[in-house]
């Protein structure tokens, strides 16, 4: 299988295509490669350069050159007007981002046109529009001596910022930290996943297209502990870390930078709650679950693997919800009208099918799924699992209260309100959760109790861009999105004047 868009050169034409670090302006070729193979059928689609402790020390120099060259020189609108033309690099190769992102992940081809690489483009448009408008904070007073005097914040760079970016929606998760990072002036290391390095690489040429100055931006390839990952977050002239993932990963990356006390913003993990009360739109509450437990295959931090119905509807439900879920296509990403592809990898199926053994041993019952689909063909090669619904556990069961991260969901009845808060509640993570009711009180009052960064009433993953995004507990630390990510990658100070 070979990728269907431009790639720096391979070693030789029959070669595969070696994906390089992206460092000071330039590719660059590491002595050590790893593989990057399709999701689909487990064929090798490239070679990657994996970069050590060397390739990260040269990555974090030349950003820090750069801080102190023409880019420590850019206004606010020479960065938004480059930021634009970030943008317009990547509309131009839309397709191309397409193909690489569906290569590295098998999503469905339609999901990628319409989300992950739109919403990069839309990523950088916004944070150019943002940083634009952006007002300063000015404050008159008087001093202790009479004097006048105003007050005035300004917003600084960080200096170095380290991005360490996940592979389930690898372009979307990516250009969300990249660009206000460098709307604030500062210059970035991107670590990508392992798994998904190509829209990572595919943004670097962009970023030379439009001319980002040397350093600006800069681009390692590599695995976690003993590699680019752990260098960066030790690295002593990092003065940030940003990173979407696990929650183990991200209590190993605050160990590593509690030393020298550099600014941290965690997306962590999650085992987010939908609520369908009996008062719900049944149809729309159907098929929201539908959608929030298995779009992306269940990939997306935001999804729904926790379902609580109100008992009146709940046999229905379940009913209901298990002829739409076995109505869906399972195929090739650009298959007409698939609904799912595979996971990751075939390692990570395997950690997905090990919860369904286990569901199963804790006693559950499995409405549908809880194995591989067979295909006959190529795609029996890849990582494809069934969309799997459970009922039957107790709240306090693996399966309940530990992310899967995998197509897969369970469903368990409730009878009051204020039992379900509690329910929802008593976890370990706190990213999002979702409410399914007619009643605008209801709504209302159960949001507001809900210990979690995000609720969607009667909705799922729709998200103004400018609001603040983040999880509680193990979800994470610290909120990104609009001014808040302003407010993460940039220093404030103070700016006291006595008239």
């Amino acid at each position: 299988m070979t990728y269907p868009f431009s790639l720096p050169s391979s070693p030789s034409a029959d070669a595969p295509p070696l994906l390089r670090n992206y460092i000071g302006g330039e590719f660059v070729a590491s002595d050590a490669h790893f593989e990057n193979r399709s999701p689909v059928t487990g064929d090798l689609l490239a070679l990657v350069s994996e970069a050590g402790t060397t390739e990260v020390n040269q990555a974090v120099a030349a950003a820090r050159a750069a801080l102190t060259g023409p880019w420590g020189q850019f206004d606010v609108q020479q960065r938004a007007a480059l930021l634009v033309k970030i943008a317009d690099g990547i509309e131009r190769r839309f397709e191309e981002f397409v193909a690489a992102e569906v290569a590295d992940t098998g999503r469905p081809i339609h999901q990628a046109r319409t989300l992950d690489i739109a919403r990069g483009v839309a990523n950088f448009r916004t944070f150019a529009q943002l940083i634009s408008t952006a007002s300063s904070e000015i404050f008159e007073s008087r001093a202790a001596d009479g004097s006048d005097q105003f007050s005035y914040v300004v917003r600084k760079p960080l200096g170095v910022v380290g991005i360490i970016s996940p592979w389930n929606l690898p372009m979307l998760l990516l250009t969300w930290k990249v660009a206000p990072a460098l709307a604030m002036g500062n210059c970035v290391v991107v670590k990508p996943s392992e798994e998904t390095p190509s829209s990572a690489t595919l943004l670097a040429e962009v970023m030379h297209e439009a001319g980002v100055p040397r350093g600006v931006f800069n681009l390692v390839h590599g695995f976690g502990p003993g590699s680019a990952g752990e260098a960066l977050t030790r690295h002593k002239d990092v003065a940030a870390i940003t990173f979407t993932g696990e929650s183990r990963t991200g209590s190993a990356i605050m160990k590593a930078v509690a030393d020298d006390v550099k600014e941290i913003s965690f997306e962590l993990g999650g085992k987010n709650a939908a609520v369908v009360f009996a008062d719900a739109d049944f149809e729309a509450a159907v098929e929201g679950v539908r959608r929030s437990s298995f779009t992306n295959a269940g990939q997306v931090c935001l999804c729904s693997e926790r379902v609580y119905v109100e008992r009146p509807i709940f046999e229905r439900f379940v009913a209901a919800l298990k002829q739409k879920t076995e109505a869906m296509k399972i195929g090739f990403p650009d298959d007409a009208n698939v609904d799912m592809g595979p996971v990751i990898s075939r390692g990570h199926r395997d950690k997905v099918l090990s919860y369904y053994r286990l569901a199963v041993d804790e006693g559950a019952t499995v409405v549908t799924g809880g194995g591989t689909p067979q295909f006959g063909d190529e795609r029996d090669g890849g990582a494809y699992v069934e969309p799997t619904i459970l009922t039957g556990l107790p709240d306090s069961a693996r399966c309940v209260t530990e992310e899967i991260f995998g197509p897969v969901c369970h469903i368990a009845p409730f009878d009051a309100e204020d039992e379900v808060v509690r329910r929802v509640n008593d976890s370990a993570y706190g990213l999002a959760a979702c409410v399914w009711t007619t009643s605008l009180a209801r709504a209302h009052r159960v949001s507001r109790q809900m210990h979690t960064g995000l609720v969607w009433v009667n909705t799922w993953f729709s998200r103004d861009l400018r609001t603040p995004f983040g999880g509680t507990k193990l979800s994470g630390l610290g909120r990104e999105g609009g001014r808040h990510s302003l407010d993460f990658y940039s220093e404030l100070s103070t700016i006291c004047i006595k008239l």
